[in-house]
């Protein structure tokens, strides 16, 4: 092939341009693509003579450079005029678009709370199957089969499989944390629960709760106490008074429920609080010999505690809401109300 071949397209591809990305592909398929004029330079080396070769191939990798040059030379070109047209397209004399922002859901807000509390005192966080089998939702937790205490909670059971439920409470999250981990164990375990309940303003059938639980060596009720007491004025303001009232869990003992001064009439007694001035957040204790035991964690050695709350029932304290069933009724008027929240 004669150098005045060379030439010719050297020249065409200095003088070439582009407006559009349609002409740019054209440009390609022609100049820089396997099957281009440049492609077919490099295919005619063979019938070159030996004495020929080096020269002609330098010509041809001046050609192949100056291609990919000008193509991206090309590129820019229309990108630049791609964006000086989008920007006609723009009257900024039009008032702006008021677009409406969503809001993070009060019990998402709650949660993120709660965790971000605990783990600023040690807790990691652990999850769990919301469907679970007997052992780590019942049996493992100090439960005796036919026992009296499996009353306490309403249970969904899968058809046909009376040992598969779904989960009443995400303390079956603790059991297979202490059967896979040893002491020191510091967790905390929010999910989703079920219990076959009548929905109310009070109750629903599909609930959240947050679950916590340490286990080592010389662990107190003591312990258990400062940390709520922690919990309890950063979740809801340093006036906050907590009290613990003698109750019955089946894995926790002794056992105590969790009240704090009520938020709304500071204590001096409500409907809220039945008059009391008090209400009802969680249950605590210090977790069992047995339910260690069946861990596989030396009761001996290490001892406990764990303690619960319903997230639904945080939210309606913290942000003073009357009925759970706004939580999950996607009623636009209340959920508007936590736009800050973001």
């Amino acid at each position: 092939m004669s150098s005045d071949k060379i030439d010719q397209i050297s020249k065409e591809i200095e003088s070439a341009s582009a407006s559009n990305k349609e002409e740019l592909e054209a440009y390609r398929m022609r100049y820089i693509s396997k099957k281009s004029v440049v492609g077919e330079l490099f295919a005619a080396m063979k019938d070159i003579a030996a004495e020929e070769k080096k020269s002609y191939g330098q010509q041809v990798n001046e050609v192949k450079q100056l291609a990919a040059a000008k193509f991206k030379e090309l590129i820019d070109q229309v990108n630049q005029q791609e964006n000086q047209n989008r920007g006609l397209d723009i009257d900024l004399t039009l008032p702006p678009t008021q677009v409406p922002l969503g809001g993070i859901h009060p019990l998402t807000a709650t949660r993120h709370r709660i965790i971000e509390i605990f783990e600023r005192i040690g807790f990691n966080l652990s999850e769990g199957p919301e469907i679970e089998d007997d052992w780590h939702n019942f049996t493992a937790l100090n439960f005796p089969e036919n026992h009296p205490a499996r009353e306490m909670q309403d249970t969904f059971f899968i058809e046909k499989n009376p040992d598969i439920t779904l989960r009443t409470h995400t303390s079956s999250v603790q059991v297979r944390v202490m059967e896979s981990e040893k002491p020191p164990i510091r967790t905390l375990s929010p999910g989703r629960v079920f219990r076959n309940e009548a929905i109310s303003a009070r109750a629903h059938c599909i609930f959240h709760q947050v679950e916590g639980l340490y286990v080592d060596e010389n662990v107190s009720f003591a312990d258990l106490k400062q940390t709520l007491y922690h919990f309890a004025k950063e979740m809801f303001g340093q006036n906050t008074k907590i009290r613990f009232r003698p109750s019955y869990f089946p894995f926790t003992e002794p056992s105590a429920e969790i009240d704090i001064s009520c938020l709304i009439c500071g204590g001096e007694g409500c409907n809220i609080c039945k008059g009391t001035g008090w209400v009802e957040i969680g249950g605590s204790g210090m977790v069992d010999p047995n339910v260690l035991e069946n861990c596989g964690i030396d009761s001996q050695k290490y001892t406990g505690f764990a303690f619960g709350m319903g997230i639904e029932r945080i939210a309606m304290l913290k942000y003073q809401i009357n009925d759970l069933r706004l939580f999950t009724e996607n009623d636009i008027r209340f959920l508007k109300q936590f736009r800050p929240l973001l």
